[in-house]
């Protein structure tokens, strides 16, 4: 595995800082997110200027600009918002195609997994198609991250089943969208939602072929307890992360470490990756 840095804790960080911290610790990979924070570099309006300019602050810090990230949610309701995400979507492929990125982290979306069926889950697998289909005709791969529902509270945040992180949902999901379709493989989401770490790595491997690249980051409990929990650095929460790196070991791509804290993602990187590097 080679790793990067994932670009969601750098959401307050400028564009050139997060090259300097990914080149400082040695890295070569950053994904860089496109329209999905108010902060980010380029945005859904980005001219050529904006692309040559980030495009040269890569190659000005030697990183390489291979994965990009994007915001949807293919679950909403009415069926119209869905068609809005959808369209934005296929904005930032267009972007991320003027880059040279190969492959652009999408979400299918973040509600409850049993409240998208019928229609609902008809809307969103039209979307991912379309979106997947869009992504293979600028030569590019989309790829869905399995990320569950998220409910924030001021002790911590909790997660629940979402349809790509409930293993049997997601699995129906991939047997159902088209070959090129790829995914994030994010461990700590999935633990979050009640896998553990042989559940985790029995995913892995019926997924293995299809994974584009992987989040790396963890959670621990929060002290209010009630199944809230806490964004920490790898080693530092659930996970065994010793057992997982096994598992991981032959694994061809990238696995972006992805620490949540904005005010000290520096150290939260840093610290993560002198665990998983071991």
């Amino acid at each position: 595995m080679i790793f990067g840095n994932a670009a969601w804790g750098f959401r307050e960080t400028p564009l050139e800082k997060q090259l300097q911290i990914t080149a400082e610790m040695g890295l070569e990979h950053l994904e860089l997110s496109i329209a999905g924070h108010r902060n980010d570099y380029v945005q859904i309006d980005a001219g050529d200027e904006i692309l040559k300019g980030a495009k040269e602050l890569f190659e000005k810090y030697g990183i390489k600009l291979c994965c990009g990230s994007a915001s949807s949610d293919f679950t909403l309701e009415p069926e119209s918002a869905c068609l809005k995400e959808l369209e934005k979507v296929k904005k930032v492929f267009d972007i991320a195609g003027k880059l040279g990125i190969a492959n652009v982290r999408i979400f299918a979306g973040f509600s409850p997994a049993e409240k998208v069926t019928g229609k609902r889950w008809d809307t969103m697998m039209r979307c991912l198609t379309e979106s997947v289909s869009h992504a293979a005709k600028l030569g590019m791969s989309a790829a869905i991250e399995t990320h569950g529902g998220v409910e924030s509270t001021p002790e911590g945040v909790r997660h629940f089943s979402s349809t790509s992180s409930k293993p049997e949902l997601l699995l129906n999901m991939m047997a159902q969208l088209p070959a090129e379709t790829k995914i994030v493989f994010d461990p700590a989401n999935l633990g979050a939602v009640g896998l553990d770490e042989n559940g985790i790595i029995s995913l892995y491997l019926k997924l293995k072929s299809k994974i584009a690249y992987m989040h790396l980051k963890d959670f621990k409990d929060s002290p209010s307890g009630g199944g809230l929990l806490l964004p920490c650095a790898c080693g530092e929460g659930r996970l065994d992360w010793e057992k997982l790196m096994k598992s991981f070991a032959e694994f061809p791509g990238i696995g972006m470490i992805e620490y949540e804290n904005t005010g000290d993602v520096q150290e939260g990187l840093t610290r993560s990756l002198a665990v998983l590097s071991k």
